[in-house]
């Protein structure tokens, strides 16, 4: 298919992961013409390799770790080996099946197109798709009214001696494994790094983490961070914080590692290394130059909050914009740049009550400001956490590793931000998102319904807990 310069398509969009295709299909739904260009796989990060793929086997390697380790009496069960291929295999095909339901077929159900091909930007701002065939390379020319750049972002590799002499995963390779490695160290300590350590742990492998911070979850509370550091390293995972690596080494299966941890020297040895520290926007070889659309330091698009590139035809959505990298907020981007692009509303992004999930056992989720960030902010806040130890749902579940925390305006009472660590966390942080919302103070947060036995109701008690001591009350009181 070739584009007719005389015919423009009213939006062409580069990529076709979240921001993409919610672009598309909201484009579609309002009458415009069109096309997506990919010059990889179709479904971009979170179905191919990155929230799909990854939490599918968070579940299952959980699942077997729950039978290794079940706290209930009068229940025997037992974890037997992994056999990983037919893990992985498992994997593949519901990614395979979503990644058809959820973004090829949808493409044929609205009607748009998808180019196969690279896609870089002409002076005179149309884009240069070019195809490469098994022996040929053909090139066409997408003109368009507006565009949405919405290429996602790759693993980071960081500047490491050695580290590029040696074999070393990324969290996309990692999900390949044919067998669960003897050994691991995980290199960096945040949302994906954490993730992948208690995944294979729980797998069977001896994992090792190794964090340049202080503390791992750095962008948490220091009580979340504190408390999963106790939880990872009960369940037998080491915990390496204030370690900067100083020389990697060796070949496959055998991998010599040299660090600094608090000014003392160390050095281990694994069979496995996985970098996880963090994602780089996909912004080399658009022609962004071309077209005048300026780059940031970290190679992200450089966008105002309604997702305006330098150049007016152009906007970007998603992680190449530089912003959190989650696909739910790369679904928003994409219907707000349309919007933006096509009906000129002026909408704007707000990340001020925006969620963010680790898929730790237990979960960390969390939403507003921190404590930290409240008094930068100029608030005068004040906060309180309360242990699982005081929620029944916690404790019929016979886990009560965890805690709530709630931040809070002195003056006005209002909730600044909700904290959790518990499992169940991810589900329970919406009701914080909707608290947020409504800006609902401390005490209208302290009386509102809240289903027992369940783990959102710790928000209510993390509430109550400014006003009394819940760990005096009767288990159903209010």
């Amino acid at each position: 298919m070739t584009a007719d310069a005389n015919k423009p398509y009213d939006l062409a969009i580069i990529g076709s992961g979240s921001a993409a295709f919610s672009a598309a299909i909201h484009a579609v739904t309002q009458g415009a013409s069109v096309v997506l260009v990919e010059q990889g796989t179709v479904g971009g990060t979170c179905v191919n390799v990155g929230c799909v793929p990854s939490k599918a086997l968070l579940a299952a390697a959980e699942a077997r770790h729950i039978a290794d380790t079940q706290a209930f009496p009068g229940i025997s069960t037992q974890a037997g080996a992994v056999d990983m291929e037919s893990l992985i295999l498992g994997k593949k095909s519901l990614v395979e099946e979503l990644r058809y339901e959820k973004y090829e077929n949808l493409a044929k159900v609205y009607g748009f197109s998808i180019l196969h091909g690279t896609a870089t930007f002409n002076e005179d701002g149309s884009l240069l798709v070019s195809h490469r065939g098994s022996s040929s390379q053909t090139t066409e020319v997408v003109f368009a009214n507006h565009y949405v750049i919405a290429t996602g972002a790759t693993p980071s590799i960081p500047a490491v001696p050695g580290l590029e002499s040696v074999p070393y995963l990324t969290s996309t390779t990692a999900m390949e494994l044919s067998e669960v490695p003897e050994s691991l160290v995980v290199i960096g300590a945040n949302a994906v790094g954490l993730e992948q350590a208690q995944l294979f742990s729980h797998l069977g492998a001896k994992v090792t983490v190794i964090e340049l911070r202080s503390r791992i979850a750095p962008f948490e509370e220091p009580e979340i961070s504190q408390v999963l550091t106790e939880v990872l390293e009960d369940e037998g995972i080491e915990i390496l914080p204030s370690s900067s690596i100083e020389q990697v080494s060796g070949s496959a299966g055998a991998i010599h590692i040299e660090l600094v941890r608090s000014g003392e020297r160390r050095s281990l040895d694994v069979t496995t290394l996985l970098v996880a520290t963090g994602r780089v926007p996909n912004t080399a070889g658009l022609g962004l130059e071309n077209v005048g659309v300026k780059v940031g330091p970290h190679a992200e698009v450089v966008v105002d909050d309604q997702l305006r590139t330098s150049n007016p035809k152009i906007y970007a959505a998603g992680d190449v914009t530089g912003g959190p990298q989650f696909v739910y907020v790369a679904g928003q981007h994409g219907t707000i740049a349309v919007d933006n692009a096509l009906s000129g509303m002026g909408r704007k992004v707000d990340y001020r009550t925006l969620p963010r999930v680790t898929f730790t056992t237990p979960q960390i989720a969390s939403v507003g400001l921190s404590d930290e960030e409240a008094v930068q902010a100029g608030y005068r806040c004040e906060s309180r956490v309360v242990n699982l130890s005081s929620v029944p749902r916690a404790i019929v579940n016979r886990d009560t590793r965890g805690l709530v925390k709630i931040v809070a305006d002195s003056d006005t009472k209002r909730v600044l931000g909700i904290h959790l660590l518990a499992n169940g966390a991810a589900d329970s942080i919406l009701a914080g998102v909707y608290a947020l919302e409504a800006n609902f103070t401390v005490d209208q947060l302290a009386s509102i319904w809240a289903p027992y036995l369940t783990m959102a109701e710790a928000i209510r008690l993390g509430a109550q807990s400014f006003g009394r001591d819940v760990s005096l009350l009767s288990c159903c009181a209010s």
